[in-house]
């Protein structure tokens, strides 16, 4: 998506935002990707949760591309998007923004997989949407 400037914009609905901390940082003082992957699962489970009306899981993160590295006290904005809703199953897109200079860049994205569980831990159907 992009804004009447031609600037580039987030897609999806803003799940969740947070401060990129000093104790999150790789060797190289960039923030580690394996944070950044965890925000990311969390957002999407926000999101999958809420659509299944109950508990999920995830089961599956594919196409992963970190673009650029992401500094301490960058603001983590992290964008979902459902994809597909199957049986027991929800895609979502999930991708990761920061605002260096007041611009938005994209750091990264990816393709979660959840399934909604029950309370012990089995495949359930997702609700039909109301």
């Amino acid at each position: 998506m992009r804004d009447i400037d031609d600037t580039p914009l987030p897609s999806g609905e803003l799940a969740l935002q947070t401060l990129a901390m000093p104790a999150d940082t790789n060797p190289s003082g960039d923030i580690f990707g394996g944070w950044l992957m965890s925000q990311m699962d969390l957002a999407g489970s926000i999101t999958a949760s809420r659509r299944a009306q109950g508990r999920t899981a995830t089961v599956a993160v594919t196409g992963m591309a970190f673009l650029t590295p992401v500094k301490v006290g960058s603001v983590v904005s992290c964008y979902t998007d459902i994809v597909e809703v199957g049986r027991s199953s929800i895609r979502i897109n999930v991708e990761v923004w920061i605002n260096p200079h007041k611009e938005p860049v994209k750091v990264t994205e990816g393709e979660f997989v959840f399934v909604a569980i029950d309370d012990r831990g089995r495949t359930r159907a997702v609700p039909d949407e109301e």
